[in-house]
């Protein structure tokens, strides 16, 4: 496992200063165009007029979106659920009902404008997270996300947990990660996630975790304070 160590923790994302970072749930579930239209309009505001920087929490109906890396071949059930190419990095990913989606709209230049640095906060943040609720997930070094063991399912088995994709624009982000809290996981069967056939994929239900949605929030947002500063809540849309 490619454990945390004290260098990583040291090099973690500068706070902005005294400025918090907008934090808003959304209160239902959000059609993938309107998020990223919302998050569109919320990055060019923070580009060039200096709005406050986001992070916004939301589900989405069920749904599979293509990054920049997606193969055609791995989408396997073209019409279960609606299909959507997205300008993230990354291969093909579900969303739906019972995942924590974090679209992270936040200035690099105003913190440090290094994109390898900013990933490897984004992989610790949801490592710390995860650990609050007693799982021990990881990142690895050939493969991008969060991904828990899992010598149950055999020697070498692993799921992942969480993924990661993003976007970069004048150095203003958006896009973000994923977290599957209790999503329906057989929904991940029209496609192979991420591009790897080897392993699978998991969620705190699946690994006998009973959380309710407000508390994976409250663990996310507490661990992301740590590494991005402080957050004010904020209106429930970008």
């Amino acid at each position: 496992m490619d454990t945390i160590t004290s260098e990583d923790r040291a090099r973690t994302m500068l706070p902005r200063g005294p400025e918090a970072v907008d934090w808003a749930a959304a209160g239902k579930a959000v059609a993938y165009p309107d998020a990223v239209a919302a998050m569109e309009r919320r990055a060019e505001a923070i580009r060039a007029a200096g709005a406050p920087e986001m992070a916004w929490l939301v589900e989405h109906p069920p749904l599979y979106t293509a990054g920049t890396s997606a193969r055609d071949g791995d989408l396997v059930a073209p019409d279960r659920f609606p299909v959507y190419r997205s300008g993230r990095g990354g291969q093909y990913t579900y969303h739906g009902p019972g995942q924590r989606v974090v679209y992270l709209m936040l200035d690099l230049t105003r913190r440090q404008p290094d994109l390898r640095l900013f990933v490897r906060t984004l992989e610790e943040w949801i490592i710390a997270a995860l650990a609050d609720f007693g799982i021990a997930a990881g990142r690895r070094d050939n493969r991008v996300g969060i991904w828990v063991p899992r010598p149950d399912k055999g020697p070498d088995r692993e799921d992942k947990i969480a993924a990661i994709g993003i976007r970069v624009r004048r150095w203003v982000t958006f896009h973000g990660v994923s977290l599957n809290v209790a999503p329906d996981l057989e929904h991940y069967s029209g496609i192979v996630p991420c591009g790897i056939v080897s392993q699978g994929v998991t969620s705190l239900a699946d690994l006998g975790v009973t959380a309710a949605m407000a508390d994976v929030d409250a663990a996310l947002r507490r661990e992301f304070e740590v590494r991005f500063g402080k957050t004010a809540t904020g209106s429930a849309t970008p």
